[in-house]
């Protein structure tokens, strides 16, 4: 009767060590599982975040690098054309002069000796055009201006020489274009680089009024900006 006593003892004992044993591994393998399932998860939390970085950098340089300024007067339209494809093309700002008179058509009509830009092109002392603004905002975050205009009389429409004059172009690359019917860029850039005093100024091009979008592409994309 001990002797069976005993033997159930025994048997009761090994088969709760063999629970004890089971419960163990069960717990383990749990652990585990959840490790697995935590690294699984930091992993892939890793590989959203660089895509959301590797997004943003692509999203930020589609849009340009920003250090590129396209500043521009347009008096018929024909140059603000020219300068929003250069604008297009670098992913840079845009950057209109506006004087504070606005040329009228009748202004603007040079065969009349009588018009504005008429006397003006006789009496040098009528060119100081007032502009609405010359200041850029963050104009020291700009390495590379354009600067565009129509040519008056073989040099650059004098509305912009106050912005040349007004800002200081150290350590900036000047790139001026022009628009005409007819006549070339002549010396209207180096005349403007005499004015500013500062700035790497480069060789000009002039676009015929109504110049074709990939005409002024190529001429961008050949400058290696």
């Amino acid at each position: 009767m001990k002797a069976e006593k005993l033997l159930s003892i025994i048997l009761i004992g090994a088969a709760s060590v063999s629970l004890l044993a089971g419960c163990g591994s069960n717990t383990s393998d749990t652990q585990a599982d959840s490790e697995d399932a935590a690294q699984t998860e930091s992993s892939d939390n890793t590989a959203q975040a660089d895509e959301q970085e590797s997004a943003e950098d692509n999203e930020d340089s589609s849009s340009g690098s920003g250090n590129v300024l396209v500043v521009y007067y347009s008096a018929t339209g024909n140059t603000e054309e020219v300068a929003n494809y250069i604008a297009d093309t670098t992913g840079g700002d845009l950057f209109e002069l506006e004087p504070v008179e606005p040329y009228t058509d009748d202004d603007l009509n040079w065969s009349d000796d009588n018009s504005r830009v008429s006397q003006e092109h006789e009496d040098e002392s009528l060119r100081d055009v007032e502009l609405v603004s010359t200041d850029v905002e963050n104009w020291d975050s700009y390495d590379t201006v354009f600067i565009g205009y129509p040519i008056w009389w073989g040099i650059a429409a004098w509305p912009v020489d106050s912005f040349v004059e007004n800002n200081d172009f150290t350590g900036k690359t000047v790139i001026p274009f022009c628009t005409s019917a007819s006549s070339g860029i002549g010396d209207s850039g180096q005349l403007l680089e005499e004015m500013a005093g500062t700035g790497d100024w480069q060789e000009g091009e002039r676009f015929r009024s109504g110049a074709d979008e990939a005409d002024v592409q190529e001429w961008v994309n050949g400058l290696g900006l």
